[in-house]
Formats: C-alpha cells, sequence, structure tokens
C-alpha cells in the first residue's frame, strides 16, 4: 500500500480505500447473493464467484489511472462475495454440528493462510517488480487456487431449506444481531492495524511483509478455536480470543511486530468462533440468511473500520489508534458476554430434568446440544438420586 500510496500522492487514509473499496462492495451484496445461494445451491456460487474474482485480479494491475483501479477493486469485491456468502452455509448444510466448529476453524485457517501468501507474494517482489508486477503475480496465485476450487469442491449433499421467513429469523435473534455487531468490532480492529502497519514499520518492503508470516499464527489459532469452542461453549471461548485481542494491542506499544503476532492469532480465533457461532445457532432454513449477515457486518468493518482506524492513526498515531481500538473490543466483548448470558438463561429455563423414578414431565422446548455446550451449561440427566453434574 505505501508504494500505491506514493504513485499516486495518497495518504495513509485515501490509500487504503484500494483495499476498502472491494470489502465495501462485498459487503453490500453479500447479503443478496446468500439469500442467492438458497435458490440456486451453495456450490455454483462458490465456482462461479472464484473464477470471475480470479479473472478481475489479472486485469487489475493493468488499470491506467487509480480511479480506474478503485472501479476494478469494486468489481473484485462484489465477484468475490460468493465466496463467503456461501461457504459457511455449505460447511453448515453438510456437516454435523458437533463438528461444525472444527471445520470453521479450519476453513479460516485456509483464508488466513491466503492472505498470508497474497501479501508475502506482493511485499516480496515489490521492490523489484513495482506494485503492478506483484499484484499480478498474486493474481495468477488466485487463478490456481480458483482452479482448485472448481475441480475438488465436494457437490452438496443437501439441498438448501427455502422458507420465506429466512431473514426475519436472521433479524429477530438476538444473539445472532450481537454477532453481527461482534463482526464489525473484530475486523475493524485486526484490518486497523494492518493497514498502517507498513507506515510505522521502517525498512525496505520485502522486510516489512515478513509480518505477514504471522498469519501462520492465525492458522494456528483458527483451528484451536474451533475445537476449542466445540468443546468448552462458543461464548467462554470468544471472551478469552477477544482478550487475546486486547493483549496484542498492548503489546504493540512495546514493540508493534509482537504486538500484530498476538493480535492476528487473536483475530483469526475470534472470527471462528464467532462465525461458527451464528451458523451453528442459525436455523436451517436462515442459515444463508445469518451467515450473509454476519459476513456484510465482518466486511463492513473491514472497509469502514479500517479507514477509520487509518484516519485515527493520522490524527493521533499509534497510540490513540491502539485506545481506540481497545474501546472497540471492549464493546465486542460486552457483545459476547451478553450472548453468552442470554443462551444460559434459554438452556435453563427451557430445560427441565428428567428423574427416572416417579413423575416426570416433557418440556415443551428441548435446547438443542448445541445450545448447551455453547452456553456451558449442563447436559447430564438426573438419575434421582442425586443432582445433575
Amino acid at each position: 500500500m505505501p508504494q500505491i500510496a506514493a504513485e499516486y500522492g495518497l495518504g495513509p487514509g485515501s490509500a487504503s480505500l484500494a483495499l476498502s473499496a472491494a470489502t465495501l462492495a462485498l459487503a453490500v451484496v453479500v447479503v443478496p447473493i446468500a439469500m442467492l445461494s438458497e435458490r440456486t445451491g451453495r456450490r455454483p456460487v462458490i465456482v462461479v464467484s472464484v473464477l470471475v474474482a480470479a479473472l478481475l485480479g489479472l486485469v487489475l494491475p493493468f488499470a491506467p489511472n487509480y480511479e480506474m483501479f478503485l472501479v476494478l477493486r469494486v468489481l473484485q469485491g462484489v465477484a468475490a462475495a460468493g465466496v463467503p456468502a456461501a461457504s459457511m452455509a455449505y460447511l453448515a448444510d453438510e456437516l454435523d454440528k458437533r463438528k461444525l466448529g472444527a471445520a470453521m476453524g479450519a476453513m479460516i485457517a485456509g483464508n488466513s493462510l491466503g492472505g498470508m501468501s497474497g501479501r508475502l507474494v506482493t511485499g516480496m517482489t515489490s521492490d523489484w517488480l513495482g506494485w503492478r508486477g506483484s499484484v499480478l503475480l498474486a493474481g495468477v496465485f488466485g487463478l490456481v487456487a480458483a482452479l482448485v476450487v472448481v475441480f475438488f469442491l465436494p457437490k452438496a449433499q443437501h439441498r438448501p431449506k427455502r422458507a420465506p421467513s429466512g431473514m426475519k429469523a436472521a433479524l429477530k435473534d438476538p444473539v445472532l444481531l450481537s454477532m453481527y455487531v461482534v463482526a464489525v468490532l473484530l475486523v475493524g480492529t485486526f484490518i486497523s492495524f494492518y493497514n498502517v502497519a507498513g507506515f510505522q514499520l521502517t525498512g525496505p518492503a520485502w522486510l516489512e511483509t515478513l509480518v505477514f508470516l504471522f498469519y501462520g499464527f492465525g492458522s494456528t489459532a483458527a483451528a484451536f478455536a474451533g475445537r476449542l469452542a466445540d468443546r468448552f461453549g462458543r461464548g467462554r471461548v470468544l471472551l478469552l480470543c477477544i482478550a487475546v485481542l486486547a493483549l496484542g494491542a498492548l503489546a504493540s506499544l512495546v514493540w508493534v511486530p509482537l504486538g500484530l503476532a498476538i493480535v492476528t492469532a487473536g483475530f483469526f480465533a475470534s472470527h471462528t468462533t464467532a462465525s461458527g457461532w451464528v451458523a451453528a445457532r442459525a436455523p436451517s432454513h436462515a442459515r444463508g440468511q445469518a451467515s450473509g449477515l454476519y459476513l456484510a457486518g465482518f466486511y463492513l468493518g473491514s472497509s469502514i473500520g479500517g479507514t477509520s482506524g487509518a484516519t485515527a492513526y493520522e490524527e493521533w498515531g499509534w497510540s490513540g489508534l491502539v485506545l481506540v481500538l481497545l474501546g472497540w473490543l471492549a464493546l465486542a466483548a460486552m457483545l459476547a458476554q451478553n450472548s453468552r448470558a442470554r443462551v444460559a438463561r434459554e438452556s435453563t429455563g427451557a430445560m427441565v430434568v428428567l428423574p427416572r423414578r416417579g413423575r416426570s414431565s416433557s418440556p415443551s422446548i428441548m435446547p438443542t446440544e448445541t445450545e448447551r455446550v455453547s452456553a456451558g451449561t449442563s447436559t447430564t440427566i438426573a438419575n434421582g438420586s442425586g443432582p445433575p453434574s
């Protein structure tokens, strides 16, 4: 990004539009495309999306001016929207919920590795090829990845369940609504750090790019967090991950690379946990809409939050940016705790312990195992001789 800013005479806030344009466009169209996947199926949307986005990536470095560059970035964002819009729902449709957290973790770990690889390719070659040559090289890498998806993504075994009330269900659940806002805050924090890291660090472009190796920590953390969430509950694990993010923000005041490493691990772990919570909690007829709304928040935070963070850095420096981001994380933690408490109340309020001796009654509403695990409540049935564990 510093090379693009230098070529077009832009400041950090204006240059960040090169990144924000695509993510803002994606945020606008991700919900309609998620709803489209309810009609056409998830796999066709994913395949078309990766191919068109990859082809636009090959055209991008030939943009004659910054305005055309931004237009192509917007189109690329629209084209790429099908992957996140359909992939979360695709996994939720095809997998047992008890394995969903681990699968989400693996998918987001792949996203992390892709982000790291693209940034390494462009950053390590920009000094020799210029930013246009490095972006073209990344486009070739993207086309290869798209072809892998086309030929190896399994065909869906379950058709999406269509219902006119899907969007209503995705919008009336307080826990889902909280996760949409959490997505805005988490990704806004993460992108803000990385958008201005190149301006804060000093040295040749290839050396500064080495910070993107920290995405490897993100991949490991995402996979680990997915398994932890399946075992200990998503609310508890999400709070822990947000705390790690805050720790990374504070550590960056001492040494920026250390802070970026911790922030990266905390972000990808948080994103895995929150997105898995949305996929597991949404009713089957609202998975596409809930996933789309979560991702709309995610990419809205990436575009608006990232640009806001860059502006904060321009005005108040790195310390001021850290204070702003700590405020965002505090709000995310409050929403996560409120959601965890709500799920716990739902579980304890709806569940009746069934004794095996004497009279028994069946509750009218029985929470799912996923909801009880997310809340961290007991799933044990008493045998009549003692309290449940």
